[in-house]
């Protein structure tokens, strides 16, 4: 056994008995190198997932569990390897202009009706802003490092938009839900799907997307929102188009991975489209897209070489 685990466990067995007071009501469910998880915790994360994705109660109590668990390591793992590059304490206008952005998102008028709420549902107003900021943070980073390796050719982009735009004679926008897996080695990707339907059957789709998604949108259920169909590429196009509201695709492979797509709704827009508008907002989403992947990569990576301790 080496020193590192001997040290970790000392650690733990300390935290246990001196805690033998109050042990019946906290208790201690992980330990991500020396950062503990307790119960507490993961009750009060599975708050805070709710208040992004109120479905989730429809969920069985282990599998809630198991998600909030998974949450709060990943925000673990994300926070020691953010601290080597930032310093989380400080207070500057990015930290506000990315609360502004998550209470435009949320429908949310002010910070004032934001605290309210996150009170009605007993949730820490810092505690929530810290988690905010990390995952903001989270995507700076990965952009530094992995934004030179993104690869968009602008002019077929453009030129796939104008082709579409000539065809079309009435425009549709989807309301759309996705489930990311990415391909990774040794990953059996017929069982990874038959689990996954499996689960959609169960708990409905925007639960199992909080399970098993790999893309940013998990927390919220898997949910893209409204795209309008020069947004979105010929191969995913051809998989939902036929869809019916409420159906999902199949699996769609896509550059690292595979999609499933879910149609919420559809619905037909008559403004006009501007060529160069629509070049720079679907670079941008390929970009997101690619960064994306990158940052699952990074982070699995990053989990890989920590040691994490479930009790």
């Amino acid at each position: 056994m080496n020193k590192l685990k001997l040290t970790l466990i000392s650690f733990v067995i300390i935290i246990i008995f001196s805690s033998n007071s109050f042990s019946s009501s906290v208790n201690i469910k992980v330990l991500v190198q020396n950062e503990i998880i307790t119960n507490l915790d993961i009750k009060n994360e599975k708050k805070y997932l709710l208040f992004l994705n109120p479905r989730l109660n429809k969920l069985g109590t282990r599998e809630f569990e198991n998600i909030a668990k998974n949450s709060l390591i990943t925000e673990i793992i994300k926070k020691k390897e953010l601290e080597k590059y930032y310093d989380l304490q400080k207070e500057d206008n990015f930290i506000n202009k990315i609360e502004e952005n998550f209470l435009i998102s949320k429908n949310i008028r002010d910070r004032s009706e934001f605290i309210e709420i996150l009170a009605d549902r007993d949730l820490s107003y810092e505690k929530v802003k810290s988690k905010i900021y990390i995952e903001a943070l989270w995507n700076q980073l990965v952009f530094n490092k992995y934004s030179k390796n993104i690869k968009i050719d602008k002019d077929y982009l453009r030129q796939s938009i104008l082709k579409q735009s000539k065809k079309l004679n009435r425009k549709f926008e989807y309301n759309l839900s996705e489930i990311l897996i990415v391909q990774t080695a040794g990953i059996d990707l017929k069982n990874s799907f038959k689990k996954i339907y499996k689960s959609i059957n169960e708990i409905g789709f925007e639960n199992s997307a909080n399970i098993f998604s790999e893309s940013n949108t998990a927390k919220n259920g898997g949910l893209i929102g409204w795209v309008n169909e020069l947004q979105i590429s010929d191969k995913i196009k051809k998989k939902i188009i036929s869809l019916k509201k409420n159906e999902i695709s199949k699996p769609i492979e896509i550059q690292g991975g595979y999609l499933l797509i879910k149609l919420n709704d559809k619905r037909e827009f008559q403004k006009e489209i501007n060529l160069e508008d629509q070049v720079k907002e679907l670079v941008n989403k390929e970009r997101n897209r690619q960064l994306n992947v990158f940052s699952i990569m990074f982070y699995k990576k990053l989990k890989m070489n920590l040691q994490i301790n479930e009790f």
